[in-house]
């Protein structure tokens, strides 16, 4: 399956679950070849196959990025009506979750776009102390270029979706 043609339905299957989840889980490996994965809340994807995060909280995967940038991130739609709804009908309406690969460049600063856009995604939750403390000192992000993506599979229930491109 290529990337492209499925970008479209990669974006909106990543835009639900950051809405059932709130979070998404960024892996990378250590030196050692270990794994790791971290929750992040503030990625976004851009038109042109590429995402970014806010490096916020997240100092072990920037010091496995700085080793080998190479990271999956998965999105998967958690909410409770799309589950139930799907395990009624036999049958997934849309694409549960994904796995996009890709690489990640060096931290930098934020453009003021990208701070709009955090800004607006938090706002519902900084009149809240928690909120203000987590989430008022964005300044840092990493750009991510995506290479190839996997889709969740729950083959029984989704024969219908993520149809392979011919080559």
């Amino acid at each position: 399956m290529k990337l492209d043609e499925n970008w479209d339905q990669i974006r909106d299957v990543v835009s639900r679950g950051k809405r059932s989840t709130g979070h998404f889980a960024i892996a990378s490996v250590d030196s050692r070849g270990r794994p790791h994965v971290t929750p992040v809340g503030t990625f976004f994807l851009r038109d042109d196959l590429t995402g970014f995060y806010f490096e916020q909280y997240t100092s072990t995967l920037a010091q496995h990025l700085n080793a080998n940038p190479q990271v999956c991130v998965m999105a998967v739609d958690r909410s409770s009506w799309f589950w139930l709804r799907s395990l009624l009908e036999g049958r997934f309406s849309a694409p549960p979750g994904v796995r996009l690969y890709g690489t990640a460049g060096a931290r930098r600063l934020a453009t003021a776009a990208e701070l709009e856009l955090v800004a607006k995604t938090v706002k519902p939750a900084r009149w809240l102390k928690g909120g203000r403390l987590l989430w008022s000192d964005f300044s840092h992000v990493r750009d991510i270029s995506f290479t190839e993506f996997r889709p969740v599979r729950y083959p029984v229930m989704m024969s219908h979706l993520w149809q392979p491109t011919p080559e």
